[in-house]
Order: structure tokens, then C-alpha cells, then sequence
């Protein structure tokens, strides 16, 4: 261990060389569509979904990922209105939700003109119920106990409330009026989705019928790419749907974790399996870039393998309007060795970057708990707040977080997220045909 902590300086000269040559122009995004996103009314007589992008694309290629019975039956091919703006034409039916994405993981054709692939945009929303359909209706009298208990619940149980400056009681006498006219729970639910879009709070999502609404999308970009990740990574093998896992020539492993969602518990497995395999390796890499997150316990039942004795990782504190200060006590919350698990006791890097929220989150700040362990890439995102649903009483429920998720010093991270050990810039051009941060994590596990 003394070796590995005397290379440090000389490993993050070479990380800062990496992390200059990837700083190149920002990627396109998209900034606007029709219909908008999370919109539950649309009218099922719309023939275009349009897309716009903040810069100039080329009109050379376009990627809209998606396909199913959640996927637009589409007429024709897409086509490049103006430099700005891809037109898709479809054919809608009555009372039906849609999903797609522009760019995906997978396909990544909507490029600018300098050929940088755009952001993915995944894009949600429901057509509205045919005029003669029986519609649940709310009643001006149902919309008004319902804006003033979401009121309510902002008030006191919101634990963000205070944290981005927004002007609460200016956002609701703005909405109201809409809130108030809705004429039933889909209309309310959209009016209340752009209410709460100014929280910029990625758990916070609505309920109504069979729907989630998400009232705020996350702008970042990724500092992965799957396709490039398969290629590159020696004897990469896919393991579960969660699961993937490579070896150096060098002897270090490589285990990648996409998800802690609790529906892939058994999937999950696979890592473990994998953890045995690797036991001799010289050096371990986790990378858990993809993962924004799901059930923490399974997070921490990996993390367990790693260490000897209990630690403290984080703590919280759960809104309480009736306490001083709006808050209860502050809670710890302690990683436990995983004695049932297999052990690894070699050098550890964790790969990390911005679409890591929740309780992806929380295993970061696990990792950082683990003798010689280092976090490499770009911070995560900052989102983690243990939701709590709030009945509206007209049929609409509304999930608001509940804690404030805090650093083992007591200092909150939503809105900041976790800092790696070291950064490294990674641009979507350069991840087509190499990985810096992975190359960044090769370097620093392989110094002896």
C-alpha cells in the first residue's frame, strides 16, 4: 500500500495530460419539442414531432431510439426542416403514452456540423382521451384542496425547498389559475409538472392513472460509451443485463455495475461471481458510470466486500416542519463488512462520472470509505432524497424527496455531487474510438 500512495503524484501528472486533451467544444443538445416533454394532453391529430438543438446539425444522419407499443408509429423517414430542427411525421392514437429518445447509448447520428453527437434526449408524453371518452373530472372546488395541499407539502415536507432559491409563493400564484382549471387529473398533473419543473429536483415525479410524469430532465453529458467500452476492454464478456467484465493483459480486472435497481437483485449475482474470479488480480477497476442508482442495500452489500470493519459513509436528516429548524437529528448511515460475500483486498479504482445520482451516490461515498481506494473521472451528479409520495386527493400523487442526503462530515451534496480522487474529461468525439478515463484508471491501478 505505501507504493501505491507514492505513485499518486506521479499518476496525476499523467492524469492531468489526459484531462487537457479532452477539453474540446461543448456537444449539442436539444432545447426545445413538440410536444413537450411529460405533456399528458396532446392532441392525438398531431402529424410532427419536431426536435430542436441549440447549434447547427448536420443533415447527413439523425438517431431516434425507441420501439414498441410505447414508440410513435412513424410515416416515413425523418427529415432536417432547417439546420436546427428534425422533423419526425407519426400517427397518434387517442389515450396513449409514448416514449423515445433522440441519440441513445446505442445510436448516436444526430451530430453537429463539427460531427460532435448530440446529448440524448429522451422525450415522454400522453395523447389525450378520445372527446367522447368518459373523463374523471376534477371540479374547481377538488383542483383548489389539491393545489393548496401540494402547497402544503412544498411548505413542510419538501426538504429542498429552501435549496435553489426558487420563490414558492410566486411559482404557485403563477400556476394556480392553471392548477385550479384543470379539467381532470392528466390536465392537473401537467399544470402541476410545470409548477414543480422550477425545483430542479430529479426525485420529484408525479403519478396519475398509469403515468409518471418527471417534471425536470437532467442536462449532462456522459463520459461513457457502451459500444466503445465493449471494443476496447480486453475478454469483455457480458455477464447479466446489469453485469459486464473484462481482464488486462496486465492482470487487472474490470467489472462494470449499471444499475442497483432492486428488479435486477438476481442479475446482481453475476458481480459476485465475478468478484471470486478475480480475486488474484492485481488491481480491481468498478466502473459504475452508467448507474444512476435503485436500491442502496444491494450497493452496499458490494461495497461490504471491501472492507474489514464497520465505517460511516453518510448520514441524512428528514425534513420535520414541528423541530427546530425544520429538521430532525441527524443520522448515520454505516457500511458493514459483507461476510457471506467474497473479499477483495487489491487496489480498487472507481470509475465515476455525471450520470451517477442516488443511490449510486451513496456506493461512492462507500467506495471512498475503503482503504487505498480512488474515484476517477467526473463528479456525479447531486440528486438523492429518499421521496415520499403526497395524495393530492383528485387522483394525482405527488413524490417529493424527504432528507437531506449528507457527506460522513455533515455537509450536503445534492446539487454538487460527489468529486473524484481525480478528474478526467472525457467528450463524447473522443469516447467513439478510446475511454480516457478508463485509460486514466489502467495508468493508475498498473503503477507499482
Amino acid at each position: 500500500m505505501g507504493v501505491w500512495k507514492r505513485t499518486i503524484g506521479l499518476v496525476w501528472v499523467a492524469l492531468v495530460v489526459l484531462s487537457a486533451a479532452s477539453l474540446l467544444a461543448v456537444p449539442p443538445k436539444v432545447v426545445d419539442t413538440v410536444p413537450r416533454n411529460g405533456d399528458l394532453n396532446v392532441d392525438p391529430d398531431l402529424r410532427e414531432l419536431r426536435f430542436v438543438f441549440d447549434q447547427d446539425m448536420s443533415a447527413g444522419g439523425y438517431s431516434i431510439c425507441g420501439g414498441g407499443l410505447l414508440f410513435p408509429k412513424t410515416v416515413g423517414r425523418p427529415r432536417w426542416a432547417d439546420s436546427r430542427t428534425l422533423v419526425m411525421r407519426v400517427q397518434l392514437v387517442t389515450d396513449h403514452e409514448y416514449r423515445l429518445s433522440v441519440n441513445c447509448p446505442a445510436a448516436q447520428k444526430c451530430r453537429n456540423v463539427a460531427g460532435e453527437s448530440a446529448v440524448p434526449y429522451p422525450v415522454q408524453f400522453r395523447t389525450a382521451a378520445a372527446n367522447d371518452a368518459p373523463q374523471p373530472a376534477t371540479g374547481s372546488q377538488g383542483n383548489a384542496q389539491a393545489a393548496a395541499r401540494l402547497h402544503e407539502a412544498i411548505d413542510t415536507r419538501y426538504s429542498y425547498k429552501d435549496l435553489r432559491g426558487v420563490d414558492w409563493a410566486a411559482v404557485f400564484a403563477e400556476h394556480t389559475p392553471a392548477l385550479e382549471g384543470a379539467g381532470n387529473p392528466a390536465a392537473f398533473a401537467e399544470a402541476a409538472a410545470r409548477l414543480l419543473a422550477h425545483a430542479r429536483d430529479m426525485h420529484i415525479w408525479i403519478e396519475v392513472s398509469d403515468t409518471t410524469v418527471q417534471p425536470f430532465r437532467r442536462d449532462i453529458v456522459r463520459n461513457y460509451n457502451l459500444d466503445t467500452l465493449a471494443k476496447i476492454v480486453p475478454a469483455f464478456q457480458k455477464r447479466s443485463a446489469v453485469v459486464y467484465t473484462g481482464r488486462f493483459d496486465s492482470g487487472i480486472g474490470y467489472v462494470r455495475i449499471d444499475s442497483w435497481d432492486g428488479k435486477h437483485t438476481e442479475a446482481l449475482e453475476q458481480v459476485y461471481v465475478a468478484l471470486r474470479e478475480l480475486a488474484g488480480a492485481r488491481g480491481l477497476i468498478v466502473d459504475v458510470r452508467p448507474n444512476g442508482g435503485g436500491a442502496e442495500p444491494l450497493a452496499q452489500e458490494f461495497a461490504g466486500c471491501f472492507i474489514d470493519k464497520p465505517v460511516v459513509y453518510a448520514k441524512h436528516v428528514y425534513r420535520d416542519a414541528s423541530a427546530p429548524g425544520g429538521f430532525g437529528q441527524t443520522q448515520e448511515r454505516v457500511l458493514e463488512p459483507s461476510k457471506l460475500r467474497p473479499k477483495y483486498r487489491g487496489k480498487v479504482v472507481v470509475l465515476m462520472g455525471p450520470a451517477n445520482m442516488s443511490s449510486c451516490e451513496a456506493f461512492l461515498l462507500m467506495m471512498k470509505q475503503v482503504p487505498g481506494c480512488k474515484l476517477v473521472g467526473a463528479a456525479s451528479y447531486g440528486s438523492s432524497g429518499n421521496p415520499k409520495p403526497v395524495d393530492l386527493g383528485n387522483g394525482v400523487t405527488v413524490y417529493l424527496p424527504s432528507w437531506k442526503a449528507l457527506r460522513p462530515d455533515g455537509t450536503c451534496f445534492e446539487g454538487q455531487g460527489i468529486a473524484p480522487d481525480f478528474a478526467v474529461r472525457a467528450t463524447p468525439v473522443e469516447l467513439e474510438a478510446a475511454d480516457p478515463v478508463l485509460q486514466a484508471a489502467v495508468l493508475l491501478v498498473g503503477r507499482h
